[in-house]
C-alpha cells in the first residue's frame, strides 16, 4: 500500500456527519478528508464487539494462538514500517528519526504483550474459615482473571502509532474486544494498522475502527451502556468529561493517561553538558507536543544563568522544518487551533511581565511552526505559563536555592506525570525521587521508557497505568470462585 492509497481509502470511509479535513501541518495543505461516522456507526461497532465477545472467537482462543497472532502483528508493523513512518511524518509533522522510533516501539508493544498471553493467572488455596460463615469451614477458593467484553480505546494525535499499539496490544492479550477511535486530526495510520491486525489473524469484529470528532464519536463510545471499559489518552479536560460520562452511563471502568507539566530539577553539581541538551530535547522534541515534556525547568541559583544561556543557545540553533527538509530537529504544531493556543499563552505571558529569552513567535513560513521558546521572570503561583499544560515548544525556567524550595516549586502543580532530577549526589537524587509527586522520576536521565515498566500519573495526570504487567491488568477483571469441599 502507498501513502496515496491510504489517503484515498480514508476519504472513502462511510459516515453520516460532518466532513473532516486532514492536513499536513508542515504546509497547511489539506491532504485528505473523511466523514464523521456518527452515533449509529458507534452503536454498530459496539454491537460487533459484543457479539464477538459472546461468541468467544477471541477470548476463548487458546492463549498460545493469541500470542502467535500478536507476535505476527509486530512483524507486520515492521514490514510496513516505512509506510507508517511516512504517514506519521505527513499527518503528524514528526521528523524522520522520531517517526521511525515510534513505529519500532509500536511493533515491540505487540511482541511484549504476546508473551503475556500465556501468563494470565489467578491464585488458588484451600481455606479453613473456622466456621465463621456458618457453613462447612473447608473450602477451595481460586480466582479467575477475565477480560472485559467490550472496551473503548480513544487516543490522541501526538503519537498515533504509539498510542494505538499501547492500547490494542494489552487489550488483545487480555482477550478483550474493542472499539477504536483515533484523533480526528490523525486518522491515517490507524487505517493501516487495522489492516495489519486482519492480516495477522485477528478475527473480524474483535477490533472495530470508528472515526470522527471527540464530541460525537468519542462521546458516543464513553456513554454506551455496552462498553465495559474506556482507556483514554489526552487532555485532563476531556478525561474529566469521560469520568462524568461513565458515572452517568453504566459506571464503566476508566483508565486515563492525561496531561502533564513536568518539572526538571538541575542542581549546582549536575553534569551540565548532559543536563542542558537533554532538557532541551525533552522540551522541544515534537514541538513540545508530548505529555511528559519537561516544560518547567528549575535550576539551583549557582548555575541558573549558565543553564538559561545554554537552553537559549540550543533553542535558537534548533532547526524547525518539515520532515523532508534536511537537518530538521523538530516539526510543526498539529493544527491552526493548536498554533493559536500556544501563541495565546505567549501573549498572555508577555502581558503578565514574563521575559522571553528565546523564541516567543511564529516562524515566518508556511506551516504551524513556533520558534522554541524560553521564558523566565514569572510568578509560579499565578503564571499560566508555569501552571498550565501548553502542549507547545515553550519552557519556563526559574531559580531555587535548596532542596526544599526545589520540591515546593516542582510540586506546585495540579499535574504529576513525570519529573527529572540532575545531580551527582546520589543520596539527594533518591531523596527527591520520594518527595516529588510524579508517576515517573528520571534521575540523571530525561524520561526513560521501557515496555516492561508501568507508566501513569499522580494527581490530575491520570488514573491507572499503561505498560508492563500493570497495563495488562487494566483490561482484566477478577472473579473469585468458592468450592465446597
Amino acid at each position: 500500500m502507498t501513502v496515496q492509497a491510504v489517503l484515498d481509502e480514508v476519504r472513502q470511509r462511510p459516515g453520516t456527519g460532518d466532513v473532516i479535513p486532514v492536513f499536513d501541518p508542515s504546509t497547511e495543505e489539506q491532504i485528505s478528508e473523511f466523514t464523521d461516522c456518527g452515533t449509529e456507526a458507534v452503536n454498530e461497532a459496539v454491537a460487533r464487539a459484543k457479539a464477538s465477545a459472546e461468541s468467544g472467537i477471541w477470548s476463548a482462543k487458546p492463549d498460545y494462538e493469541r500470542a502467535k497472532i500478536l507476535w505476527r502483528v509486530g512483524e507486520l508493523i515492521d514490514k510496513n514500517a516505512t509506510l507508517l513512518a511516512e504517514l506519521e511524518m505527513l499527518n503528524g509533522g514528526m521528523f524522520p528519526a522520531q517517526a521511525e522510533m515510534q513505529v519500532k516501539i509500536g511493533a515491540e508493544w505487540f511482541r511484549y504483550y504476546a508473551g503475556w498471553c500465556t501468563k494470565i493467572e489467578g491464585i488458588a488455596r484451600d481455606v479453613n474459615t473456622g466456621g465463621l460463615t456458618g457453613v462447612d469451614s473447608h473450602m477451595h477458593a481460586y480466582s479467575l482473571r477475565e477480560p472485559y467484553d467490550v472496551v473503548g480505546l480513544i487516543f490522541p494525535w501526538n503519537g498515533p502509532v504509539f498510542n494505538f499499539c499501547a492500547k490494542l496490544a494489552p487489550s488483545l492479550a487480555a482477550g478483550c474486544n474493542s472499539v477504536v477511535k483515533p484523533a480526528e486530526e490523525t486518522p491515517l495510520s490507524a487505517h493501516v494498522l487495522m489492516q495489519i491486525l486482519a492480516e495477522a489473524g485477528v478475527p473480524d469484529g474483535v477490533a472495530n475502527l470508528v472515526n470522527g470528532y471527540g464530541h460525537t464519536v468519542g462521546a458516543a463510545i464513553t456513554a454506551h451502556p455496552d462498553v465495559d471499559k474506556v482507556a483514554f489518552t489526552g487532555s485532563t479536560e476531556v478525561g474529566r468529561a469521560i469520568v462524568h460520562a461513565a458515572a452517568d452511563s453504566n459506571l464503566n471502568k476508566v483508565t486515563l493517561e492525561l496531561g502533564g507539566k513536568s518539572p526538571v530539577l538541575i542542581f549546582d553539581d549536575a553534569k551540565l553538558k548532559k543536563a542542558i541538551p537533554s532538557s532541551a530535547f525533552g522540551t522541544f522534541v515534537h514541538s513540545g507536543q508530548a505529555c511528559v515534556c519537561g516544560s518547567r525547568i528549575l535550576v539551583q541559583r549557582g548555575v541558573y544563568d549558565q543553564v538559561v544561556e545554554g537552553m537559549a543557545t540550543i533553542a535558537n540553533a534548533m532547526k524547525m522544518g518539515a520532515p523532508n527538509e534536511e537537518g530538521t530537529m523538530s516539526g510543526p504544531l498539529i493544527s491552526q487551533k493548536q498554533l493559536n493556543r500556544v501563541l495565546g499563552y505567549l501573549e498572555q505571558g508577555k502581558a503578565d511581565g514574563a521575559e522571553i529569552v528565546a523564541g516567543g513567535h511564529r516562524l515566518d513560513r508556511k506551516g504551524y511552526f513556533v520558534h522554541p521558546t524560553i521564558v523566565t521572570n514569572l510568578d509560579p503561583d499565578t503564571s499560566r505559563l508555569f501552571q498550565e499544560e501548553i502542549f507547545g515548544p515553550v519552557v519556563t525556567i526559574l531559580p531555587f536555592d535548596d532542596e526544599d524550595e526545589a520540591v515546593a516549586l516542582a510540586n506546585n502543580s495540579t499535574y504529576g506525570l513525570a519529573a527529572t532530577v540532575w545531580t551527582k549526589e546520589l543520596g539527594r537524587a533518591h531523596r527527591l525521587a520520594k518527595r516529588l509527586k510524579a508517576g515517573t522520576v528520571g534521575l540523571n536521565n530525561a524520561f526513560p521508557y521501557d515496555h516492561s515498566m508501568p507508566f501513569g500519573g499522580y494527581k490530575q495526570s491520570g488514573w491507572g497505568h499503561e505498560s508492563g504487567k500493570a497495563g495488562l491488568e487494566g483490561y482484566l477483571q477478577t472473579k473469585i470462585v468458592w468450592a465446597q469441599m
